[in-house]
């Protein structure tokens, strides 16, 4: 019955992406399914049982051992003289690759797609389905669809990426998984007018991709205006390591570091619900977290991971450490251009960072990058809860630390030297003094906003305060109106300070930057955000000013008037001084003149010549008249 079946196994054909068999040996109707168990619908009874889980094949010994070399030497191996059961429950693509895999060695046609190809083709690696045993077998088949139909195709690209996710480490091994990223990352970087592929901007979860062969060319009109974002959906249905990979490429590739950094955050909005919205992502204590459930991470048994964990503290839900894994990739993948992503994004992924208890080393890296775009923050985004039920309502640690950042940064760039010549040079320094100074008062404003917020916070101490107060340098403010209010607010939230803590206070501020404003206005009682006029002139505002503020402006006013005394005895002995020096540069210039104009005169006396000074000349001359 099977002595011609070596022979009809040779002339299958390869077209239109189906597998068949033009001369079976076997009379074969196809595969049924009944239950948990597959039967091969011919007269010829089973002698062979394949277990794959809960799935049972019963199948035939010779279509088998004639393309499986895995099937080969289990049998032939086996001590047992005559083996009929194997379970290949660690086969790649489980029970529906092995379907596939069984009708290609019955000859039965197999229609090839996107969805199936990488599980065939790792079970075929598996089976050791080689040219050894059979010309044109399994391994070359799949193959060949893989490098001409599906590397060929924007649509099947990613499509077969996906189906990746279940088939580490066989996947990465057979180089499937680097393959599809290349081809995904090309199409990406090259002009869509110019190639004809299939790209829909979506690609439905729930609708399985058609056959390659019955695929229509939908590929974007030559006259389309094609938006330079068109691949970020499709690229962001992937699983992060597979996104990394390809976002990966495409850097080598020279995208833009713009477009990068905005796939960064289109892939961030989609599988980070808290990254745009505050509700729903979880208590701040940590007691519950919902963090949605579109995440498709919690069945990866291995591949690519690059990015250490973080500590095993807090949020053991699955979902939340497939958060965690996210955002570790993410901030490992920002470009590192100033202004690849905008600052608001960074702050929302610290503070998320911060809740998941992501790695220390990637935190402090994304604390720093923060720090470089500090002045384009705002204060809905500073005002990151913290996590710590012992501490203040908002982490004043934290933004202590990104002010640091900011000016170590300020700093650096002020004092790196410019390439450019002496005269452009001095323009390009005035000009970045300018940029700095104007950021610096940004930021000024900024934390001054941010201190009167969190001044009402009873839990917050006069010295995280006062520390956060004066870490920018003088020049940073022009006016001291929003410091005013801070401090303003503080006293009202903390009455039980003592005289001392409220005259430490008031010398945070210098009550001669008071704006005209603040002098004619003051701020409402707490919880009110606005002002109201009071008294006209600044000392009839000194007297409804608390006996601390008075106090301490007065400290302010006698520290800053001793001061200027001793600048002033400075100015006076440099006054003095450079009187000194104009009158001996004016001798020395007296001496140095007559040096240059004097000349040597010839007298004779006694028959001999004898030199004389042009100044020993002038004195007998004198002494004669």
């Amino acid at each position: 019955m099977w002595d011609s079946e070596m022979e009809s196994f040779g002339e299958r054909d390869y077209e239109n992406g189906v597998l068949s068999a033009s001369k079976p040996g076997l009379n074969i109707d196809g595969f049924e399914l009944k239950g948990q168990s597959w039967y091969v619908s011919t007269d010829i009874p089973s002698d062979f049982l394949v277990q794959i889980g809960d799935i049972s094949f019963h199948l035939h010994k010779y279509p088998l051992l004639s393309r499986c070399g895995r099937m080969n030497r289990i049998i032939y191996e086996s001590r047992e003289t005559e083996l009929n059961k194997v379970a290949l429950n660690d086969l790649p693509g489980g029970p529906e690759a092995f379907e596939l895999a069984a009708k290609f060695c019955y000859g039965i046609s197999v229609d090839l797609t996107a969805n199936i190809i990488s599980g065939l083709r790792c079970a075929a690696e598996y089976l050791e389905m080689t040219e050894d045993l059979e010309e044109g077998n399994l391994i070359f088949k799949t193959e060949a669809f893989l490098s001409y139909v599906v590397l060929s195709s924007w649509r099947d690209s990613i499509l077969v990426l996906k189906s990746c996710e279940n088939l580490s480490p066989w996947a990465e091994n057979l180089q499937i998984v680097r393959r599809c990223s290349e081809s995904i990352a090309w199409k990406a970087c090259a002009n869509p007018k110019g190639i004809r592929w299939q790209y829909t901007g979506k690609v439905p979860r729930s609708v399985s991709s058609p056959k390659w062969s019955e695929m229509n060319d939908s590929s974007p009109s030559r006259n389309t205006q094609v938006p330079s974002d068109w691949w970020f959906e499709d690229v962001s249905i992937l699983r992060i390591d597979h996104f990394i990979r390809v976002v990966t490429a495409i850097k080598v590739k020279g995208m833009r570091y713009e477009l990068i950094g905005a796939a960064i955050v289109h892939y961030a909005t989609k599988w980070l619900p808290g990254i745009i919205k505050d509700q729903g992502f979880g208590s701040v204590s940590g007691e519950t977290v919902d963090v949605g459930s579109n995440s498709s991470m919690s069945n990866w048994k291995g591949g690519l991971h690059i990015i250490v964990a973080g500590t095993k503290e807090d949020f053991p839900s699955i979902q939340a450490k497939d958060h965690r894994m996210i955002v570790e990739s993410l901030i490992s993948m920002i470009p590192q251009p100033k202004d690849s992503v905008s600052c608001s994004f960074l702050l929302r992924l610290l503070r998320m960072a911060n809740m998941l208890k992501v790695a220390h080393a990637l935190v402090t890296e994304l604390e720093k990058r923060v720090g470089m775009q500090f002045d384009q923050a705002t204060l809905a985004d500073l005002l990151i809860p913290s996590y710590n039920k012992s501490e203040t309502m908002y982490d004043v640690d934290l933004v202590q630390r990104l002010l640091e950042h900011f000016l170590v940064q300020e700093q650096s760039e002020s004092s790196s030297p410019s390439r450019q010549s002496f005269s452009d040079g001095k323009m390009y320094d005035g000009a970045q003094r300018g940029n700095n100074l104007n950021a610096k008062m940004r930021v000024a404003k900024l934390v001054d906003s941010y201190l009167t917020e969190v001044s009402r916070d009873r839990n917050l101490s006069l010295t995280k305060f006062q520390v956060l107060a004066e870490a920018l340098p003088e020049s940073a403010r022009t006016c001291d109106d929003g410091l005013y209010r801070a401090v303003d607010s503080y006293l009202k939230a903390h009455p039980t300070l003592t005289e001392h803590e409220r005259k430490r206070l008031c010398r945070v501020m210098d009550c001669q930057k008071l704006s005209i404003d603040a002098s004619n206005t003051t701020v409402k009682e707490t919880g009110e955000s606005h002002y109201q006029p009071l008294k006209p002139n600044r000392k009839t505002l000194l007297e409804g000013t608390p006996l601390s503020f008075q106090e301490g402006w007065t400290a302010a006013k006698k520290d800053i008037n001793t001061i200027k005394f001793e600048i002033e005895s400075v100015k006076t002995k440099y006054l003095k001084l450079q009187n000194d020096m104009e009158t001996l540069k004016r001798q020395f210039d007296k001496i140095h003149k007559s040096q240059m104009w004097s000349r040597p005169e010839r007298q004779i006396e006694g028959g001999g010549i004898r030199f004389l000074e042009a100044s020993d000349v002038m004195h007998k001359r004198l002494t004669d008249e």
